[in-house]
């Protein structure tokens, strides 16, 4: 069996998420379009993306999530590894329950080295499966590890009422992707 990127960089977690679609399209094209995904049209991203660009006191933060790849890499998401067209996976270091999330800006050999005490480190993969009929089965997981008991407690208490938001955009994000790819006309 082989080894996914995301069991490279998380074989360990205290959480794991996972969403599907089937694209009836080639992975070339899928991975593409992930690697240049534009959320910008998705009023459910915009939406809970701006909502946790605000702190409870509702100012605003300077590191807010952005609403492409590239944007996502500017805001402190890692580009871990990429094995296209079958997978890439991104990290994140940060203090996730926290109003500002404290978030590391790390490389993905930092990424690797890092196990402070008090934080969360996240791995988020895209994984593209041919199926025999033509389609492509694009999945999304995302494992989160805790580097203490206290980090793991606080995290799971802020999972409890962000991980179905976080989950929505993640199908979210799938959902545009699958409509990019198969309106598009284009070959990759």
């Amino acid at each position: 069996m082989n080894q996914f990127l995301i069991d490279k960089w998380m074989p360990q977690f205290h959480t794991t998420d996972v969403h599907s679609i089937s694209i009836a399209s080639s992975p070339h094209k899928i991975y593409y379009s992930v690697r240049n995904l534009e959320m910008k049209k998705s009023l459910i991203i915009r939406v809970l993306f701006s909502l946790r660009s605000f702190d409870f006191t509702f100012s605003r933060k300077e590191n807010t999530l952005g609403l492409t790849f590239e944007d996502l890499l500017k805001s402190g998401f890692i580009l871990l590894e990429e094995d296209p067209p079958a997978e890439l996976a991104l990290g994140l270091v940060g203090k996730f329950w926290t109003a500002s999330g404290c978030i590391q800006l790390l490389d993905a050999n930092a990424f690797s080295q890092f196990n402070d005490i008090g934080y969360a480190k996240a791995v988020w993969n895209f994984h593209l499966d041919e199926q025999p009929n033509g389609s492509t089965i694009l999945s999304t997981e995302t494992r989160v590890f805790c580097t203490d008991d206290v980090s793991r407690k606080k995290f799971l208490r802020y999972w409890f009422i962000v991980g179905p938001f976080s989950g929505l955009i993640r199908r979210e994000m799938l959902c545009t992707i699958k409509r990019q790819v198969e309106s598009s006309r284009s070959v990759v």
